[in-house]
């Protein structure tokens, strides 16, 4: 399955794009194409993959679901040197799939293009590892028959042949339309032009265009219409000047206009790997075997590793994280699904009320339901040394961390594993913070620790570090159905001698790891004040969705919108009444926003305000309901507007999903 590859780096997902495929949680995408997508996935221990999903019109296409099918069959066959292998693959699923190794890097024709030819041991190395791939692809009975510079990717470990999109068994199995050329042109080689004929002569003839490509940067045979490139494959020698005289004889033969006289490709990559060992003053027997080339071309290849900071920040990263001022020592509100204390002031100043250790943490109770948060009170703090025999037996203390065990059991060390790497991508990523994250378990209080240590932390690391573990604990259990735990909790150690509790949650319960604190001490639904709704939400949210749980909520929300709103304005021609005709409720992805609105341009102040605080109570329980809900819900915040008969806009209340009672 072909694709505009992005040169490895992974692009920002799209609206609708799956969250997860197969055992793999999708984090953006590598490129796309007529056939289908490519993602750029993470399997549970961070392995890092590119998973092809079919697209929904060509899965209802029987023929080309057997064409899927077949080339996942054909991948298993065919594993060796310079192949990217695959890993996993549901031919089946209503979107079929496969999941192949991740290989970063340009294509040949994108590298060339950026930084010209190759040369010297990269040259040799990339002859005779791509040699050595067709060989291997031959030996299991396979045609690849688009052997191309698209189709060979540059990575920092060497060459790697990809995509059996059009390839075939060379016993005939193939369900191509008859009468169709496959390949492309200045790739096919004469006798497919004159009869159609495939085999592996036929890639050799590719692959003899792909070095000279490679070492010249031409075409052997130009470009131009069509039609003149299948004369001159036909009738004309290729143009091979500037090919080192040491490759020209292999190349000659791979280019011969008859399949007979042409070099197979074991010869190939037996005579380029003595080219390859001598260019690294080695020596190279006859008859090499196939993990030789590998390692030859492995040491001889000269090409920078790649880094791409989109592999290290989690999609879930990405999720707008709502900052807040905080005095040290003081807790603003509650939260709406996490609880958030802060760590004791590290300068020394202490507060009268509350001395040097103070910290706030709801109980379990109140953590785990966002309808009865915990306001924390300067009056009755928690202390962070508390014991439990001086705090509510269920809450946790430094007291309960310390005594909690280090990992037992697959489970255990997976999961430790994955918070480790999850959190300190994601926060390193996005708050440059450098910490260290030390799991432990107390399986009787169904908790994990997760104890930072490195430099003094702020709340939106804190936030950060919890909104990163929630996802990650989530994931991780639904792996491990029979995982042990439902809270997880964060340990400030950056002070070794005053740790402190800084959060506590269930992140079974908070189903949209919601981490963003609220003012619960206001008894206005306004405005949050660390954010505000965009006109590039409002045009998001006013796209269709496609999405069916969006279309419930929203289809539910209106309605019951309108029944409150309405019942004081039952008859129509009634400027207050709200229909479907003027009111709407959509969803921004990109920013966590659902979107409420209705089109009243001539509603006075008072109405605006009123439908204000109606459209606003609606929206946030609303969202907050979905965010209880079983299933992860990826909206945690609202906005409420009006908009004129000319299109512009008044944003009327917006706020969180916390800031609201049910």
């Amino acid at each position: 399955m072909s694709s505009a590859r992005s040169g490895g780096r992974v692009l920002v997902a799209h609206p609708g794009d799956p969250k997860r495929v197969g055992p793999y949680r999708i984090i953006g995408r590598l490129g796309s194409g007529g056939m289908g997508t490519v993602f750029a996935g993470l399997d549970a221990a961070g392995l890092r993959v590119a998973v092809k999903v079919v697209h929904p019109a060509q899965a209802d296409d029987a023929e080309f679901r057997a064409r899927f099918r077949r080339e996942v069959k054909l991948s298993v066959r065919v594993q060796g040197p310079c192949l990217i292998p695959l890993i996993a693959a549901d031919v089946e699923a209503p979107s079929p799939w496969l999941a192949t190794a991740y290989a970063p890097g340009l294509t040949l024709d994108r590298f060339i293009a950026a930084h010209g030819s190759l040369a010297g041991g990269t040259l040799y190395a990339f002859a005779a590892g791509t040699a050595q791939a067709l060989a291997t692809i031959h030996a299991a009975g396979v045609v690849h028959r688009d052997v191309k510079p698209q189709n060979v990717i540059l990575t920092p470990a060497g060459p790697r042949v990809l995509d059996f999109g059009i390839a075939h068994a060379a016993d005939g199995t193939s369900v191509t339309r008859t009468g169709i050329l496959t390949g492309t042109p200045g790739w096919i080689s004469p006798e497919h032009y004159r009869t159609g004929t495939t085999g592996p002569e036929g890639d050799m003839f590719a692959w003899g265009a792909l070095i000279a490509f490679a070492a010249t940067g031409r075409v052997p045979f130009g470009g131009g219409a069509p039609d003149s490139v299948a004369y001159r494959v036909m009738s004309e020698e290729p143009d091979l000047r500037g090919l080192p005289g040491e490759l020209h004889a292999i190349v000659s033969s791979a280019l011969a206009k008859e399949p007979g006289d042409r070099a197979t490709a074991r010869h190939a990559a037996e005579a380029c790997t003595v080219l390859l060992a001598a260019q690294a003053t080695q020596v190279a027997p006859a008859g090499v075997e196939p993990t030789l080339v590998g390692d030859l071309v492995a040491a001889r290849w000269d090409l920078p590793m790649l880094d791409d900071p989109n592999w290290r920040r989690p999609a879930r990263s990405r999720r707008h994280i709502i900052g807040i001022a905080v005095a040290v020592g003081t807790l603003i509100g509650g939260l709406a699904g996490g609880a958030l204390a802060l760590q004791p002031d590290k300068t020394g100043t202490t507060s009268s009320s509350s001395g040097p250790h103070a910290s706030a943490s709801p109980t379990k109770a109140a953590a785990a339901s966002p309808s009865a948060p915990s306001v924390a009170s300067s009056q009755a703090p928690v202390s962070a040394a508390s014991t439990p025999s001086s705090a509510d037996a269920d809450e946790a203390t430094i007291a309960t961390w310390r005594a909690a065990r280090r990992a037992k059991g697959e489970a255990e060390i997976e999961t430790g594993a994955a918070l480790g790497h999850d959190v300190s991508l994601g926060v390193g990523e996005e708050y440059n913070y450098s910490g260290r994250y030390d799991v432990s378990y107390a399986p009787s209080r169904r908790e994990l620790y997760i104890a930072i240590s490195g430099p003094i932390v702020d709340t939106r690391v804190v936030q950060g570090v919890a909104k990163n573990a929630c996802f990650t604990l989530r994931m991780m259990a639904d792996i491990y159905k029979d995982l042990p735990y439902d809270e997880y909790v964060l340990v400030d150690n950056t002070a070794s001698t005053a740790p402190a509790i800084v959060w506590e949650d269930d992140f079974r319960a908070n189903t949209g790891c919601i981490t963003q604190t609220i003012d619960r001490t206001s008894t206005d639904l306004g405005q949050a004040s660390s954010w505000h709704p965009t006109e590039e939400g409002l045009a998001a949210a006013r796209i269709p969705s496609v999405d069916q749980r969006e279309i419930r909520v929203a289809t539910e929300a209106v309605h019951q919108l309108f029944a409150d709103w309405n019942a004081n304005s039952r008859l129509v021609e009634n400027p207050r009444y709200i229909s479907d005709e003027n009111t709407s409720i959509g969803f921004a992805p990109h920013e966590g926003v659902m979107y409420v609105w209705a089109t009243k341009p001539e509603w006075d102040r008072n109405t605006r305000d009123e439908w204000g605080e109606v459209a606003a109570g609606a929206a946030c329980r609303t969202v907050l309901a979905e965010s209880r809900a079983g299933q992860e819900w990826g909206y945690a915040q609202y906005a409420v507007a009006v908009l004129d008969s000319a299109g512009g806009t008044e944003f009327l209340r917006w706020g969180t999903a916390g800031s609201c009672t049910s």
